[in-house]
């Protein structure tokens, strides 16, 4: 299932607030670039939520995913904020090497 792929990307530290609220975002734009076009989004959402659901406690980037589902699904439909983190340095190499 392709919102269990997400959720597995979106299962890493974020080390600060607005990170995870990054990934989340990216998360989302993921599943929904994922989704066939012949599938209903409502449906769809609602089963990407109820799996994610028991993660949101855990993990601060899945539940800014779930927020974007509920915030997707409410009426009326209002703009999802959905914008791209700014580029920037993150570590490079030595980061990743300290990561592990």
């Amino acid at each position: 299932m392709l919102v269990e792929r997400t959720l597995t990307q979106l299962q890493v530290e974020a080390t600060t607030t607005e990170r995870a609220q990054e990934l989340g975002r990216m998360g989302y734009i993921q599943w929904l670039g994922w989704l066939p076009g012949h599938t209903s989004y409502e449906a769809e959402a609602v089963k990407a939520y109820l799996v994610a659901m028991d993660f949101v406690d855990t993990d601060p980037a899945v539940a800014v995913f779930c927020d974007l589902i509920r915030k997707s699904l409410r009426r009326p439909l209002v703009p999802l904020d959905l914008s791209l983190p700014k580029p920037r340095r993150k570590g490079g190499a030595k980061r990743r090497r300290d990561a592990l």
